[in-house]
């Protein structure tokens, strides 16, 4: 619960943060006539804002806030010697304080509140209509709930490429796409399912059409196999927000027959002609339940993932790894460690199939993490037993 004063009465409200931030002890009633500097100070100082004036005025103050987080400080624009430091550090270092900046910038942009009606309406002049958004991001609820308009926004953003969906392949002159879920990782980045398009089927596949999906998402690796003809697909996952998506997205394509969506950590029992996992990239640990997809702490799934691979192929099977390299680069992991797990877990290379990235970030000089991406390689490597 979070509570605040108002009009001389206490009052209170359900607290929720995707990111897992402790309900505020520190809150102020703000309106229209708070200005962006006040706002910036008390967010600064650890006092959130409640907000209750226009809600397109609190989305302009929200933008106001960002633009001051990320206004370049007058010493940091200096060459002076903390800029040469700067140049100094290694790619991990700056990894680290690019993950810090990150942290400190989510903290005082969360500051700014938004109460919303237990039947996801927001009582707020000009106020859109988030009921379907806020519906299938937080589920029903019994009574008003608290939120930051920073996460609030991004339920809206994500509601409405539910909606919309991304395009992953083109089939019979027809778009496929899949629609991902609020709190599951979206495909945005294509390159490697030309990757899963592109590589030879082992010859496994010709006696048992079988294969498995680790870490389903949005079920765009099972439905990809499905459109090589694989017959019998097992996506497996552990999050219940990335179950119902991919079941919905199989659904939706008519794949029901082909993918069946399964409950579990990691392998489902029996074996597999083939068995594709798409883990997290950066070795690291998230700091919310949406950086799942994006960090994989100590490389936990990728390592469970080698380590029982040949344990559930059939012979002549398969694994197929999908990674880039920017752990690599950003001083996380080494190829060798790479290579090393690859071995002791009783396992082969037979190929591995490259292609370079092409979203924004990759050609973004600006980005503190430029120097690594520039220099990404996303892989399948084809893995068979010894």
């Amino acid at each position: 619960m979070i509570s605040w004063d108002e009009g001389g009465q206490q009052k209170s409200a359900c607290w929720h943060s995707e990111n897992g931030i402790p309900a505020h002890q520190k809150i102020r009633l703000g309106d229209d006539t708070l200005t962006a500097d006040v706002a910036y100070r008390l967010a600064c100082e650890g006092t959130a804002i409640l907000y209750r004036g226009d809600f397109q005025n609190a989305r302009q103050l929200l933008q106001a806030l960002v633009r001051r987080v990320d206004k370049p400080s007058k010493k940091s624009s200096r060459p002076n010697k903390k800029n040469i430091e700067k140049q100094e550090k290694t790619p991990l270092d700056q990894f680290n304080l690019y993950r810090l900046s990150q942290s400190q910038r989510a903290r005082i942009l969360g500051m700014l509140l938004i109460q919303i009606d237990a039947n996801h309406q927001i009582p707020l002049r000009r106020a859109p209509d988030v009921t379907q958004a806020c519906f299938e991001a937080y589920g029903k609820q019994e009574q008003s709930y608290v939120v930051s308009l920073r996460e609030l926004l991004g339920v809206i953003s994500a509601h409405e490429w539910r909606k919309k969906g991304v395009p992953i392949l083109v089939r019979d002159k027809q778009e496929i796409r899949v629609h991902p879920h609020y709190g599951v990782f979206s495909p945005v980045r294509g390159e490697y399912i030309e990757l899963l398009l592109n590589a030879p089927l082992p010859d496994a596949i010709k006696q048992h059409s079988i294969a498995f999906d680790i870490g389903v998402g949005t079920g765009v690796l099972s439905i990809v196999l499905a459109m090589r003809d694989i017959q019998s697909i097992i996506a497996t996952d552990q999050d219940d927000r990335a179950i119902a998506c991919a079941q919905e997205n199989i659904e939706r394509l008519g794949l029901a027959a082909q993918v069946k969506v399964q409950k579990t950590n990691l392998f489902p029992e029996g074996r597999a002609a083939l068995i594709v996992c798409n883990p997290p990239w950066l070795p690291a640990r998230p700091s919310s339940s949406l950086e799942h997809a994006v960090y994989d702490p100590q490389s936990q799934m990728l390592k469970g993932f080698l380590t029982h691979l040949g344990e559930h192929l059939l012979p002549n099977g398969e694994g197929w790894l999908i990674m880039s390299d920017l752990a690599e680069y950003l001083g996380l992991r080494t190829r060798e460690e790479l290579l090393t797990w690859i071995d002791l877990a009783g396992l082969k290379v037979l190929a591995r199939l490259d292609t370079k990235p092409q979203h924004p970030k990759v050609f973004d000089q600006t980005n503190p993490l430029h120097h690594a991406r520039s220099k990404e390689v996303t892989s399948l490597w084809r893995l068979a037993v010894k």
